[in-house]
């Protein structure tokens, strides 16, 4: 396991000139994830996002940090070069689970992170603030399957606050939230009191602890890791009222996609991926407009807490 004093000195990590400069100088950074480019959204629009999306993050005082693992190194700060690759090679490339992440290194390989290995190699270069359209969690079939999502354990692992438009809503929410509480995970809902279901504002599930706003949120933050050595939480942020969509097509195209993949025979890190491209398929585009608007609004918010933080240290 990496800590925060071998991680910069390895051989098998590189660290951006940018984000460097930025950790050095104690000024805010932020982490994202290359999931999303490669498996969750199709070429360009995976590159033009990904490009949005850290211009947004440095356009409210912080610094961006897309992690993947290259040639067989973990990367903190990719070029726009490495985001392109990233965006073309699309399912090609592998889908990086902490897990996977000596293997692909050990064989020289590439493979974009997810929320789990982004946040791991986040903590080892000392990155508080992750960024993510939508988290992992427990799949709607789990009873046949035990497919749980590993962003959770990571989540209660690493000392990472994951800000997210909620859980993707391909997967089981209340259920996901339960987890999560065992987990002892804290879920922070922004300027909301109900749980926002990634594409949609609203799940359903009511959260009694509502935060306002980037100081409030950083206040939260601040007070955890004060008293606990481990651990993260969880930020959700409804989806912009614009852009949600509607709840009833969503949720056709869901059970829908979800009866292909069963028929399909898919399972495993094969799924959430197959999901998303049907639904997107299925809500004619609708859904991928909501999935862009969603994680460039929680770019900014993560970005201002980010700032925040820096503020008051």
């Amino acid at each position: 396991m990496f800590t925060p004093t071998n991680f910069f000195k390895s051989p098998l990590v590189r660290i951006s000139e940018e984000v460097k400069s930025a950790l050095s100088e104690k000024r805010a950074v932020v982490a994202l994830e290359s999931t999303i480019i490669a498996h969750g959204m199709p070429y360009p629009q995976n590159l033009e996002v990904a490009l949005a999306v850290e211009q947004i993050v440095r356009d409210a005082g912080a610094t961006p940090a897309t992690i993947a693992v290259v040639g067989g190194k973990i990367c903190i700060g990719l070029t726009e070069r490495e985001l392109e690759t990233i965006a073309r090679e699309g399912a090609h490339i592998w889908k990086l689970n902490t897990r996977d992440l000596p293997y692909a290194i050990s064989r020289g390989e590439s493979g974009a992170t997810t929320v789990s290995a982004t946040i791991y190699c986040a903590e080892g270069a000392s990155i508080p603030i992750m960024v993510t359209g939508g988290i992992g969690g427990v799949h709607r079939e789990v009873a046949g399957s035990w497919d749980i999502s590993a962003d959770l354990t990571e989540l209660s692992l690493r000392r990472v606050a994951v800000f997210s438009a909620g859980i993707k809503s391909i997967l089981d929410i209340p259920k996901t939230l339960e987890y999560l509480e065992t987990l002892s995970v804290p879920v922070i809902a922004h300027a909301c009191d109900e749980f926002p279901a990634f594409y949609t504002r609203k799940s359903g599930v009511s959260v009694k602890t509502r935060l306002e706003d980037a100081p409030a949120i950083a206040a939260f933050l601040r007070a955890m890791w004060e008293i606990s050595s481990t651990g993260g939480a969880m930020i959700a942020t409804p989806i912009p009222e614009a852009a949600a969509a509607a709840g009833e097509m969503i949720e056709a195209a869901i059970a829908t996609a979800l009866k292909e993949c069963s028929q399909k025979g898919i399972s495993g890190k094969g799924v959430t991926p197959f999901l998303l491209e049907r639904v997107c398929t299925l809500t004619k585009g609708e859904s991928l407009k909501a999935n862009i608007a969603l994680v460039k609004n929680n770019a900014k918010l993560g970005a201002d807490v980010a700032v925040s933080l820096t503020k008051n240290t």
